[in-house]
Order: structure tokens, then C-alpha cells, then sequence
């Protein structure tokens, strides 16, 4: 296949991958605007409340993310009809791993006093906590479908119902944030509400497509059978659990430097905040380029084409360190411009721009780990990158932030320093670990 063949073909697969991440960004930052506008306060709460919420949700993330490189690898195989079997197994999980969620998040929300955040913050995160808790079933359900089509390289579908649901989240918002048709301003209470609504709405319009789609009609027919489903529920979990525990390390970390960030002020928490946000912006558009090559690879796996693994790893490399260039570059040219859609308090931008460099740093070594993370998983590689992330980016970026912020006093910028080198550490091992495994692969295909 030509140069020019590749490239249309990783186009016509990420680009709707890539919106349909910006789409589930832009819900996020959608709140983070409106609530800039109400209060910093606001904006705090929710930003806590958030990580806290995904602290335990990507664990169910990490689960699913296993389905799209196992239905490719399945497709690449030609065994179309057990990509159905791998679709209710992915859908059982995700109601079990749902439920069990909910139920941790419950409790946190019952006892949120434990994370030590200023009462004004505490009141106004722990109701927000408790409309995405709720929320937790339907978005893990979209995300097992959208795993599924994804593997499939039908993409386009969950972008459609993603960048629609930004719409309805958006207009919904604005209904139960500021307060319209006789309904009290409800601030974050209200985004959390918008967001409950809008995720029970993209899931079941999810289901109704792929049911009443023919272009699924002939991976769906093991779907609704009586066939045990526990082999295939065993399989999924065994790349899954350790995906699961992956993002749970580096999502975890985040959370932690975001507590911590609470424990030093209100503008920092709000600046920090910003920051994610930005960073989410440009990582999301690679981190589409990321899904992309890593289904690609997977599907050559499963048709055991060793060049065809080879060159799709390499593609995905060079699209991938070109597009963050440009993104990272961007970013910093029109930073002003940009912050200035989140919030207008002088305090809280100056204490964006100081940090502005060391963010745009981060943002590249969390664009090639999660990368290396996509590529080794498509090679069905998981447990190594659960090590990795645990020690280097978890423990060790971690302590170093803590120890910089409040031993040496160097405030927001300390925590960005210290997850940059934790993220730099986890960058180089997971990279000799791919190339490793990319050079042995004549061995274990021939």
C-alpha cells in the first residue's frame, strides 16, 4: 500500500475519532466556561469534584478501552460474528463495573469532608458529585458501543452522537445554570444535572443506531443469544483489568496534584483548572490520531501481517509528533486570547502564564506515553504499562510534586515540574518496551 493509500486510510479513521474526543472535551470545558462566568468558586468545585469523579470512572474506562483493539483484531480476523459476542460482553461489564462505581462514588459523596477542601468548595462539589455518579451507568454504556464501532472502524457514528450531545449539553446547561422557564439558577448542581441528561440521551440514541444500522447487521447476530458469555467476559477483562489500572495510576495522579492544589488557595485551584483544560484541548486531537494507529495495528495483528504492523506504528509516530508540534505551538500563540474564555480575574491569569511553559512541556510527554500506551495495547501488551505508570508517573511524579510545591514553595509550578519529570521517566521505559516488542515480532507471528 502506498504512502498516500495509509494516509487516506488513518485520516478517514481518526478524523471522526478526533471529533468525536473533542467532543467529549468540549462538554467539560462547556461547563467550565458557563461556571467561570457565575463565580471562581464554582469553577473551583467543579474542577475538584471532577477529578474525584474520574479517579474512579477511568477505571471502567481502561476496562472498555480493551474492546477496540480486540473486535479489531477479531474483524482482522474475518470472525465477524464474534465481534457480536465481544459487544455483549462489553455491555454486561459495563453495567456490573456501572453499578459498583456508583456505589464508591456514593460513599465519597456521603463522606467528601475526607479531601480536606474549603467548606464553600466541599457544598458546592458534593452536589455535583452526585448528579455524574448517577450519570455513570449511560456513559459507560456509550463508551462500550463506541468501543465496539471503534474496532470496527465506524467511527463517525459516535462522533455524530458525541458533537450532538455538546448541543443538547450545552443549551441544557445554560437552562439549569443560569436559570430559564422558571427554573432557580442552579450553577454547578445545574451542569451536573445538563450532564445526566445528555449522557442517558447519546446512550440510547447509540443503541437505536447500531440495532438499526445494516452496516452492523452482520457482526450483531451472537448478539442476543443464549450463548455463555463468561469466556468471552474473561477475555476482555484480562486485557481490560490491567488497561483499567493503567488510567487508574494516571488519573489518580492528577487527582492527587489537584487536591494538593486545593490545600494552596482558591486561585490556584481555578488556574489549575485552566490549565487541564488546555492541555485536554491538544490532547485530545492526538490522543485521536493515538485511537486510530492503535486500531490499525491491532487489525493487522489479527491478520498477522508483521510489515503492516510495522509501518502503521511508524505512521502513527510521525502524524503524531508533527500534529502535537503544531497543536503545543498554537496553543502558546494565542494563549491569551484562549484563557480569556475561562475566566477574567487578573490573579488567576497571571497565575496561568507562569505556568504556561511547564504545561506545554507536560502536554507533549502525556501525548507520546499515552500513545506508547495505545500501541502497546493494540500489540495486546497491558501489564507493562500498569507497572510503568504506577511507579514512574504515580509514585514518583507525585512525591516529586508534592516535595517541590511545599518543601522548595514553588506553589502551582511545582506541581507541573514534578508530574513532567514522573511523565518523562514513563515516557522512555514504555518506549524501549514497544520497540521491543516491534523488533520481535517476526519471531511471534512467523
Amino acid at each position: 500500500m502506498s504512502f498516500k493509500n495509509y494516509l487516506k486510510q488513518f485520516f478517514k479513521l481518526s478524523i471522526p475519532a478526533i471529533l468525536g474526543q473533542i467532543g467529549a472535551v468540549l462538554m467539560g470545558i462547556t461547563d467550565m466556561v458557563m461556571l467561570g462566568n457565575v463565580s471562581k468558586t464554582e469553577l473551583a468545585a467543579v474542577g475538584v469534584a471532577n477529578q474525584i469523579y474520574f479517579m474512579f470512572l477511568v477505571f471502567g474506562l481502561g476496562i472498555m478501552a480493551a474492546l477496540a483493539p480486540l473486535v479489531a483484531a477479531t474483524k482482522g480476523a474475518n470472525k465477524n460474528t464474534d465481534c457480536g459476542e465481544l459487544l455483549r460482553a462489553g455491555i454486561e461489564i459495563s453495567f456490573i463495573v456501572s453499578i459498583v462505581l456508583s456505589m464508591i462514588l456514593y460513599v465519597f459523596c456521603e463522606n467528601f469532608h475526607i479531601f480536606n477542601q474549603p467548606y464553600e468548595i466541599e457544598v458546592i462539589a458534593k452536589r455535583y458529585l452526585k448528579m455524574l455518579t448517577i450519570s455513570t451507568i449511560p456513559y459507560l454504556l456509550f463508551i462500550a458501543i463506541k468501543q465496539y464501532s471503534d474496532g470496527l472502524h465506524l467511527t463517525k457514528s459516535s462522533m455524530y452522537i458525541t458533537l450532538a450531545g455538546i448541543i443538547v449539553n450545552g443549551l441544557l446547561n445554560y437552562v439549569f445554570i443560569y436559570g430559564l422557564f422558571s427554573l432557580p439558577p442552579s450553577g454547578a448542581l445545574g451542569a451536573g444535572i445538563a450532564t445526566l441528561f445528555t449522557r442517558i440521551l447519546m446512550a440510547l440514541s447509540f443503541v437505536v443506531y447500531v440495532f438499526k444500522n445494516d452496516v452492523y447487521k452482520k457482526f450483531l447476530p451472537n448478539l442476543i443469544s443464549t450463548f455463555n458469555t463468561m469466556p468471552v467476559i474473561m477475555k476482555v477483562l484480562k486485557t481490560g483489568i490491567p488497561s483499567g489500572f493503567q488510567m487508574l495510576f494516571e488519573v489518580t495522579t492528577f487527582s492527587v496534584i489537584t487536591i494538593m492544589v486545593g490545600w494552596i488557595g482558591t486561585e490556584y485551584l481555578a488556574a489549575h483548572q485552566i490549565l487541564i483544560g488546555l492541555v485536554a484541548i491538544v490532547y485530545t486531537i492526538s490522543a485521536g490520531f493515538s485511537i486510530a494507529g492503535s486500531i490499525n495495528v491491532a487489525t493487522a495483528l489479527g491478520k498477522k501481517d508483521k510489515l503492516a504492523i510495522i509501518r502503521w506504528s511508524k505512521f502513527t509516530i510521525i502524524i503524531i509528533s508533527i500534529s502535537t508540534a503544531v497543536l503545543t505551538v498554537s496553543l502558546a500563540w494565542f494563549r491569551e486570547p484562549i484563557v480569556s474564555l475561562f475566566i477574567h480575574e487578573h490573579e488567576v491569569i497571571c497565575i496561568v502564564f507562569e505556568t504556561f511553559k511547564i504545561m506545554c512541556l507536560l502536554l507533549m510527554i502525556d501525548v507520546f506515553q499515552t500513545t506508547s500506551i495505545g500501541l502497546l495495547r493494540s500489540l495486546e501488551d497491558v501489564k507493562s504499562s500498569s507497572y510503568v505508570t504506577l511507579l514512574a508517573y504515580f509514585l514518583l511524579g507525585t512525591l516529586l510534586s508534592y516535595y517541590l510545591t511545599f518543601i522548595y514553595d514553588m506553589k502551582l509550578y511545582g506541581i507541573w515540574i514534578g508530574i513532567s519529570i514522573g511523565g518523562l521517566l514513563s515516557n522512555v521505559i514504555l518506549w524501549i518496551r514497544y520497540f521491543y516488542l516491534l523488533s520481535s515480532l517476526k519471531n511471534k507471528i512467523l
